[in-house]
């Protein structure tokens, strides 16, 4: 046997109705669009406790947001969905200027997909509180403490540590 052969692919079995190998149609997935907030006011970001009843990550921190909802044609949909989980979950303002930050997929605890957009924003107005049954508490956090934080899971480290350079950018240009 020569030696490339070890390592060649083989093809594909195929699927079991008998179809040729190598001509699956790719998975389609239909995903749930999730937008989060990393609010932030001075120096500190608005990080949330998820109540223990939420069907995913319960109990963990978190940034607000929640899941986009509707089927009207709407301009803007995720910046509106956005504004308005916001005031539902915490009951803040935040200002007109939302600055995209990163988008990720990943499985809910059920194995739902969902596309998760998440936007640098500033409070405006009004003070943060659990107003939702989807919240347990809310905290201002510098990002060093939430990074710091055992309770916060891998990715929202994650996020805060990019969310944090968009932050210094703008204090830097004056807003």
């Amino acid at each position: 046997m020569a030696l490339g052969a070890l390592h060649r692919p083989q093809p594909s079995p195929g699927p079991p109705d008998g179809r040729a190998p190598g001509r699956h149609p790719p998975r389609t997935y239909l995903y749930i669009v999730n937008v989060e907030a990393a609010v932030f006011s001075g120096n500190r970001w608005l990080v949330i406790r998820r109540s223990e009843e939420e069907e995913h990550a319960p109990g963990t921190l978190s940034l607000v947001g929640g899941k986009v909802e509707g089927t009207a044609e709407v301009s803007a949909i995720l910046e509106k969905t956005l504004v308005r989980e916001v005031l539902e979950e915490v009951g803040i303002e935040v200002k007109d200027e939302l600055v995209y930050l990163e988008s990720k997929i990943f499985l809910t605890d059920k194995g739902e997909p969902v596309v998760d957009v998440i936007f640098v924003c500033e409070h405006e107005r009004g003070e943060a509180r659990c107003a939702d049954a989807e919240v347990d508490a809310v905290y201002w956090m510098t990002a060093k403490e939430v990074i710091g934080d055992d309770r916060a899971p891998r990715y929202l480290k994650d996020t805060i540590r990019l969310a944090e350079t968009v932050r210094l950018r703008l204090s830097r240009r004056g807003g």
